[in-house]
């Protein structure tokens, strides 16, 4: 667990689904005045170079958000998040890569606060330095996110996204992750969950939707990105999903708008496909 960098991965395609999604959920908290939260239980670094360093070694962002960046055809809801990670480049050439944190903080308001939690030491020293002139609208704590969020819940202005996001190179995590959102929901049952998962051929990804379809929320949406035939005993991921309990009820519309063109633009071959399903409890 302890191995795992993110910055391998930034800006690939499920960084682009779980992004989109995040900016979704923000900018849908933001229409009201009153003061909401985001909890990130596993933050990363908070931004990655794409032209050195780790994010080279295997250039997944060439398949996630490289295929968006130059194009004029983005349905409102991509354009906006592409528009974001364009405030990191600012001379319009893809360099680098912003991680949840910072779509995050660019769709806060000044009332409202952010909450970071990473357990790898050195991505902790690099988030702290990402935000060490945040002020008091960022607090990032060196440990682990599944404590910290037990702490912080219920939030004080009981307004909430919290994003679960975690490596899962630990087959452990598909257990916490269900016991985090089954407690959290006791604690705060009205926040807004949203839990990242990757999409393997193991049993344990294949059973994870299904279980959180059960759990006590008023409801649920289920959104997945395949981009590429699975492949048997295969260790490579061939897409990712997000689970989202107590989802605003505009999710839904915008999701059945952009998936297809997702597919379009981030499919690798015939097998690339996407999953939209909802309950309303």
């Amino acid at each position: 667990m302890l191995s795992y960098r993110h910055a391998f991965h930034a800006g690939n395609h499920a960084d682009v689904l779980k992004h989109l999604v995040l900016v979704l959920l923000t900018r849908y908290l933001a229409q009201k005045d009153k003061a909401f939260w985001v909890i990130d239980t596993h933050a990363g670094a908070g931004a990655y170079a794409l032209d050195s360093g780790y994010a080279l070694k295997l250039a997944e962002y060439k398949e996630g958000i490289a295929r968006l960046w130059g194009r004029n055809d983005l349905p409102a809801a991509l354009a906006d998040y592409v528009d974001l990670v364009r405030r990191i480049n600012p001379d319009r050439r893809l360099r680098a890569y912003p991680g949840s944190p910072y779509f995050a903080l660019w769709t806060m308001r000044e009332q409202d606060r952010l909450r970071l939690f990473e357990l790898h030491s050195k991505d902790a020293r690099l988030l702290q330095e990402n935000f060490r002139d945040a002020g008091k609208q960022v607090i990032v704590e060196a440990t682990d996110g599944f404590a910290g969020l037990k702490a912080l819940l219920p939030p004080p202005p009981r307004r909430a996204v919290v994003l679960i996001d975690p490596a899962y190179e630990d087959k452990h995590d598909y257990e916490r992750v269900f016991h985090a959102l089954k407690e959290s929901l006791t604690r705060f049952p009205d926040g807004t969950y949203v839990l990242w998962y990757p999409q393997l051929t193991r049993l344990d990804a294949h059973e994870l939707p299904p279980r959180l379809k059960r759990l006590p929320a008023r409801g649920w949406l289920h959104v997945a990105l395949r981009v590429r035939e699975p492949v048997r005993d295969s260790f490579g991921m061939h897409g990712s999903g997000l689970f989202v309990l107590n989802p605003p009820w505009t999710l839904h519309g915008t999701l059945a708008e952009v998936m297809p063109y997702l597919v379009d633009v981030l499919g690798q071959d015939a097998g690339a496909g996407y999953t939209l399903e909802q309950h309303a409890g």
